[in-house]
């Protein structure tokens, strides 16, 4: 008996009697649209259920990638030939094909059902969709027989696991040492410990270190994050509210009634600020200067215009003198 036919037909036989609803119904049909066809089409709802029902039946009963899931009794067939599952010989669990034409050709094939038993060239079969559309047994000659599909010659398929990965360790051998840290030949062997103190699984003491890693580096972490709020992220700069920098590179004397106490006065109305405030006072400090040293600039442009000026205001007996100006 083919083994997976085998598992089928324990399926199969619950269902004997089944009939289908006046319109065509089938709970078979209905479970096909809804699980196998990928467009949910309603014709297979009401369509002609007998390689349906096969394919409802695999699937119940966990089988469906070696007997396949068709409603076409036709590709079902090829698919058996094409994988070296097909043949002539009549075999309890085997899917047998039928023409009723008797051509013997694969590609007229109308019917499919389940071997139960074989007596002779005389099968019996179970068939959905037959004798009034039912599901029923039926005994039959080999003279329609197109052929058998063999479930359990089926190839099946190999799940797929890539080649580099290793298999899972077990649960009762997580910490448990490599085989490469067994004792060598020769060094003596303990079979229990030299104290009475308890001991303490392996894979709670790997969880134990892992927690406590988790636990310190978490504790870690916000030692270091407070740490870091606290630290300045660029070194305070002392610049003043007012007044410019000199910046000389040696110290400097104190100007005539300036004291030390105006000074420390002074510092007191200093405050903190970071490195890019200082910079801006910088600019700010530079540009004052120089336009102060601008201002020295003009000095000589305004005793030129004063004199011109006044040379235009004198008497006309120096308009010759102011002439020359110009």
């Amino acid at each position: 008996m083919d083994p997976i036919g085998k598992k089928m037909l324990a399926v199969v036989k619950s269902e004997l009697g089944y009939t289908e609803k006046g319109d065509g119904y089938t709970k078979f049909g209905e479970w096909y649209r809804k699980n196998v066809d990928g467009d949910h089409d309603a014709y297979f709802t009401t369509a002609p259920w007998c390689d349906m029902f096969l394919a409802w039946a695999a699937s119940k009963a966990g089988v469906a990638e070696q007997a396949g899931q068709f409603a076409s009794t036709i590709e079902h067939a090829h698919w058996f030939r094409d994988h070296g599952a097909w043949g002539t010989k009549p075999e309890p669990g085997a899917f047998v094909f039928y023409d009723w034409s008797g051509s013997g050709d694969i590609d007229q094939i109308d019917h499919v059902g389940i071997v139960e038993s074989v007596q002779g060239r005389t099968i019996h079969t179970i068939e959905g969709n037959a004798d009034g559309y039912q599901l029923t047994r039926k005994t039959r000659s080999l003279d329609d027989v197109v052929g058998f599909g063999y479930p359990g010659k089926m190839p099946v398929p190999e799940k797929y696991a890539p080649k580099h990965a290793a298999p899972p360790a077990k649960v009762e051998n997580i910490g448990a040492a490599p085989a490469s840290a067994a004792p060598a030949q020769g060094a003596p062997q303990h079979d229990a410990p030299a104290s009475n103190a308890p001991t303490v699984p392996a894979q709670d003491v790997v969880l134990g270190g892992v927690l406590a890693l988790i636990l310190c580096g978490t504790a870690a972490l916000a030692v270091g994050r407070a740490t870091a709020a606290k630290a300045p992220t660029t070194p305070p700069i002392r610049v003043r509210k007012r007044g410019r920098h000199h910046r000389t590179a040696t110290p400097v004397e104190l100007p005539a009634g300036v004291t030390t106490a105006d000074l420390d006065a002074a510092e007191s109305t200093t405050t903190v600020m970071p490195a890019l405030s200082l910079a801006a006072a910088h600019a700010a400090e530079d540009r004052e200067f120089w336009g102060r040293i601008d201002r020295f600039r003009d000095d000589d442009d305004l005793a030129f215009w004063d004199a011109l000026h006044a040379a235009v205001n004198a008497e006309p007996a120096e308009y010759a003198t102011a002439a020359e100006f110009r």
